[in-house]
């Protein structure tokens, strides 16, 4: 009886961790049904910018960096890594929000760090994974 019972124990953990992967939220994508309607959701990154500590900057310097921000950003549009970027309103230290399509938080890292105004110390990062219904638009 004793080996019986054991036997199920295993068979039902080897089950239990045979289904884990499929139920993982390490995947990129999953299928979620809200009646008649599939939607196929999608992992992205989900960024905010937020005030950076250097503040001294001249108008001069301060243009040019936001000039080469915003190149920096049309770029990762271009490349079909950013999806979706704009500043917030208000004297909040939140600066901005960015959605990136990309494999991992890694890999957005990598992308912001090279942001001109990050690397000036005018604007600093959180990163979050973040799941939305694939193909979805603002309206």
């Amino acid at each position: 009886m004793k080996n019986k019972k054991s036997l199920f124990y295993i068979i039902f953990l080897a089950i239990i961790f045979a289904m884990l992967p499929k139920y993982s939220f390490s995947q990129e994508e999953f299928e979620m049904k809200s009646g008649d309607t599939t939607y196929i959701m999608k992992k992205y990154v989900f960024g905010m910018y937020k005030r950076g500590e250097n503040k001294n900057l001249d108008s001069t310097e301060l243009a040019n960096i936001q000039a080469e921000h915003l190149k920096h950003l049309g770029e990762l549009a271009k490349l079909g890594k950013l999806c979706l970027a704009g500043p917030i309103d208000g004297k909040s230290d939140l600066r901005g929000l960015l959605v990136f399509n990309v494999k991992n938080i890694e890999e957005a890292e990598e992308l912001i760090k090279k942001d001109p105004a990050v690397i000036a110390g005018r604007l600093t990062y959180e990163l979050y994974y973040w799941w939305a219904a694939k193909g979805s638009t603002l309206k």
